[in-house]
């Protein structure tokens, strides 16, 4: 579910190609930043990418139920991301080149595990990355930009197997109910982790007060709930910029996927690097 995400789309479809996704889903929330002529571009480049328009709010999970069913034909697993969401590895830290064979779900479990036969799911923790003293967008992207982020992992994102999915296509933000004798199988942060890059300089992060997408949440100018984990803590319910924004969020530096991915896309120049999204 995508709203006004143009300046970023480049980086996380080149990025998440590189590791294993063959196909992207886009589900369009009322985009006004001409993502249209993004995806055109980018498909003209051989990337396999589909938009579906979905305008309503606070319709989220029928949007997942929706890609569940209708992605059957051309999926077999589908990994359900946003696009300020990356994943990766901890082992792939000394590979010189990424490897679309990165991803495969059977790869991620232990062969000797009782329940990769059975997984239908498989669950990833998030670590959520702060302002980290940005004031406006990276134009290097986020990855290279945002380097800080809170201490623990907090919430998760799935890898579905879409033949395992209830036929009631019942999900609640981000994991789905699952036929009976499917299981969800949990990722340590040691073998896959979502670099989160929630809390972003002012100027991105205010648009998310115009709506929450999912049923499950308020709208954060709503005055209920106060200490909904969707909340962000410190702010009100303005989209006013609290003080000391820039270093908020930040209790560890970590340029793991920085350093990878620096090493994967920068393309060397007399002048200095670019990254292979920057136009």
């Amino acid at each position: 579910m995508v709203y006004d995400v143009t300046k970023f789309l480049r980086e996380w479809v080149l990025y998440h190609s590189r590791i294993g996704v063959e196909k992207f889903i886009l589900y369009d929330n009322g985009s006004d930043d001409d993502l249209g002529g993004v995806v055109y571009e980018l498909v003209k480049e051989g990337y396999d990418i589909n938009t579906y328009s979905w305008r309503w709010p606070k319709t989220q999970e029928a949007g997942f139920s929706h890609s569940a069913l209708y992605a059957k034909e051309v999926c077999t697993w589908m990994m359900y991301l946003d696009v300020d969401e990356f994943v990766y590895s901890p082992s792939w830290q000394n590979l010189s080149e990424p490897s679309n064979s990165l991803l495969h779900p059977h790869d991620l479990m232990s062969p000797n595990s009782s329940s990769s036969s059975s997984a239908g799911q498989i669950s990833i923790s998030c670590y959520e990355f702060g302002p980290s003293d940005q004031r406006v967008h990276p134009v290097t992207g986020v990855t290279q930009g945002y380097n800080c982020r809170r201490r623990y992992e907090n919430r998760h994102k799935s890898i579905v197997l879409l033949d395992a999915v209830d036929d009631s296509l019942l999900n609640v933000i981000h994991h789905f109910k699952l036929r009976a004798g499917y299981k969800t199988r949990k990722l340590s942060t040691k073998v896959m982790v979502v670099n989160h890059y929630k809390y972003q300089a002012w100027p991105e992060f205010k648009a998310k007060f115009r709506r929450r997408v999912s049923a499950y949440v308020l709208d954060w100018t709503k005055k209920l709930n106060p200490n909904s984990n969707d909340r962000t803590p410190g702010l009100g319910f303005e989209a006013v910029e609290p003080q000391g924004w820039p270093r908020m969020f930040c209790e560890v530096r970590d340029n793991k996927l920085r350093d990878l991915v620096l090493r994967w896309f920068g393309i060397k120049l007399d002048h200095g690097i670019r990254m292979a999204w920057q136009r």
